[in-house]
């Protein structure tokens, strides 16, 4: 079953839209994460979905229900508190002067109130016994999965949650993060979760959609959109890249790092890596470079290395612990896949495509050996 559904939906202020026909779907019991930079319309979208923002094209489907649609003569908008939808804000926006019960219990029914619901729910986010405390006497990432237990209460249809760990501190951020994720799968609920934040999408949620000026540019499971990336865009946005010029001829395309494999038409174009695929070795394992700079960071160490001792700098992340010496000769490998980029015929800008791994990309599984 789906539940959220988005066709082609339009939406803006004043006459300049700042979505431009964005189309999602999202299976019932999922967690989609909507990721996007400042001004991508992540904020847009959802309040659009939760009924605040008016849609100028395009439908909006709700547990199979159209809660919003313009266009073809037809006009739908159902009121945002007859959708179904909890929502759960950055901040919290607890009442200050309710009981942890009473913030829980606000939009139940009065009767509902009474009942065993409110507990329920405060037992799922891990806060069993918080009733009668005050907001003021919570944690940040307490008053959180309040806000959580707020929103969960009334059985929503989908739960929005719009950056709701950004003013947690980054240690909080990661415990509530998961405690928020696993209380959502305990309940079984369908939620929506609008970040800036990259690491967040990829380690919370089942689906990830990456908007960019008002368009849904690609949606996939974490793994599929770190390792395949269907442009460039996506592939240095998510996450940390290597981006070499290369030439692809008979399945293989020559870079600064050797010939790699690849799958796809012969060209021009870009070899897109991860700062984990490289590996550093002894002299003459591989391309040649020199280290410039080495950072380590407890669970791995990042090395800025440069190619031939004047060649382009490459950003290599390893787990290894021996140490290693700025000045030191080094050789540099290629492990796992290579996302490759070919530019269109007839395009001018210098900003490459990266294409999707099927017949006409190139991209390839390549073994661990490289």
């Amino acid at each position: 079953m789906t539940a959220l559904r988005v066709d082609g939906v339009v939406a803006g202020y004043g006459g300049s839209p700042v979505l431009r026909g964005v189309d999602l779907e999202v299976p019932a019991g999922a967690l989609l994460a909507v990721l996007g930079g400042s001004g991508s319309g992540k904020t847009t979208l959802l309040r659009t979905i939760a009924g605040f923002h008016r849609v100028e094209a395009g439908t909006v489907h709700l547990a199979g229900r159209l809660v919003a649609q313009a266009g073809n003569r037809r006009v739908v908008d159902v009121p945002a508190e007859r959708r179904r939808v909890g929502l759960v804000p950055q901040d919290g926006a607890l009442f200050g002067h309710l009981t942890v019960a009473g913030n829980v219990g606000f939009g139940l029914a009065r009767a509902a109130r009474r009942g065993p619901r409110v507990a329920e729910v405060l037992e799922l986010v891990g806060l069993a016994g918080f009733e009668r405390r005050m907001p003021a006497e919570l944690s940040g990432g307490q008053q959180q999965r309040v806000a959580l237990a707020r929103a969960l209460a009334p059985e929503p249809a989908l739960v929005l949650l719009d950056e709701p760990f950004t003013a947690l501190d980054a240690g909080l951020r990661a415990e509530v993060r998961e405690q928020v994720r696993a209380a959502l799968r305990a309940a079984g609920a369908t939620a929506v979760l609008v970040t800036h934040d990259q690491q967040e999408a990829l380690g919370a949620a089942d689906v990830v959609a990456v908007l960019r000026d008002g368009r849904v540019v690609q949606a996939a499971p974490p793994r599929t959109l770190y390792a395949e990336p269907t442009d460039l865009g996506v592939g240095t946005f998510v996450g940390e890249a290597v981006v070499l010029p290369a030439t692809a001829r008979g399945g293989r395309a020559e870079s600064a790092l050797g010939a790699l494999p690849v799958a796809g038409p012969d060209g021009e174009g870009q070899v897109l890596l991860r700062p984990e695929q490289l590996v550093l070795g002894p002299p003459g394992d591989g391309a040649t470079a020199t280290v410039a700079e080495v950072v380590f960071h407890g669970h791995d160490t990042t090395v800025l290395v440069v190619l031939d001792g004047t060649g382009p700098v490459l950003r290599c992340r390893t787990a290894e612990s021996g140490p290693l010496v700025v000045g030191e000769w080094v050789g540099v490998s290629v492990r796992g896949a290579r996302a490759s980029t070919r530019r269109p015929q007839g395009m001018s800008s210098s900003f490459p495509v990266v294409r999707r791994p099927c017949r006409s990309s190139w991209a390839v599984r390549a073994s661990s050996s490289g």
